[in-house]
């Protein structure tokens, strides 16, 4: 009881109310960029040991497990992210305003990244060794993607490490990322269950490229705006106003 009305303060809290679905948004911004979509039906692929042709006649179970593993693996990896920079947070919390906006202009920059104003510098990191193919080695896959796409979906998992940087607790930015991770894992999770359909809404999403990587990095520099002007802080106050205006109904 005790622990889990200090979990459903964590995540009711004022700033992570207002950082949570962001960060889910943000994940989901990162499976929709081109350095992931196009590669998710390999990645189906490899982590069931199942060739296209039995990933299109949908054998849920043996998909469902890998595409889990998987999710579990870089979930994994980010999580840990949001816990270090979560404990830089709580290291720095005496320079916050300046930590803040400063992490505002880095995170303007990547939405600028994210919407292809700066061609080039957006990479990836390929280990030379790949775990085996199949379910058994879908956690480490995962890992390894956490690990080696950081670069490629940066911006946006960046802009979120900034916010874990904000919360000032290795707690919060744990379960920051967490959300993140819920956002990015889902549409595998989708695809796996709908396989033919998800094809058909990933072919729309490959002709709108360019409005998908705008929204997503308009959402980024909105997010920059409000750490580098202050007003993440204040909405985060306010926040907390009016949470704590509500009693526990019984």
């Amino acid at each position: 009881m005790i622990a889990a009305a200090g979990i459903e303060q964590t995540i009711t809290s004022g700033t992570l109310v207002l950082a949570l679905p962001l960060a889910a948004l943000a994940g989901m911004v990162s499976f929709l960029s081109p350095c992931v979509l196009p590669l998710v039906p390999g990645y189906l692929s490899y982590v069931t040991g199942m060739t296209g042709e039995d990933l299109a006649v949908q054998r849920k179970g043996r998909l469902v497990a890998g595409v889990g593993l998987f999710v579990l693996g870089f979930t994994f990896v980010f999580m840990a992210y949001g816990f270090i920079f979560g404990g830089l947070g709580h290291w720095l919390h005496a320079y916050e305003d300046a930590i803040t906006r400063v992490l505002g202009a880095v995170t303007i920059f990547m939405g600028l990244l994210f919407m292809g104003l700066f061609t080039g510098l957006q990479r990836t990191v390929k280990s030379a060794r790949l775990p085996s193919a199949g379910i058994a080695g879908a956690p480490l896959l995962g890992a390894l993607f956490g690990l080696g796409w950081t670069p490629c979906i940066g911006p946006t998992l960046g802009a979120i490490q900034a916010l874990a940087v904000t919360e000032a607790t290795p707690v919060r930015g744990g379960v920051l990322s967490f959300f993140y991770c819920v956002g990015l894992g889902l549409p595998f999770l989708v695809t796996a269950l709908a396989y033919r359909r998800a094809l058909g809404v990933f072919g729309w999403v490959k002709r709108h490229y360019v409005l998908v990587m705008r929204l997503g990095g308009g959402m980024l520099v909105a997010i920059g705006v409000l750490l580098l002007t202050g007003l993440w802080t204040e909405l985060n106050n306010e926040l907390r106003v009016w949470i704590g205006g509500f009693g526990t109904v019984i």
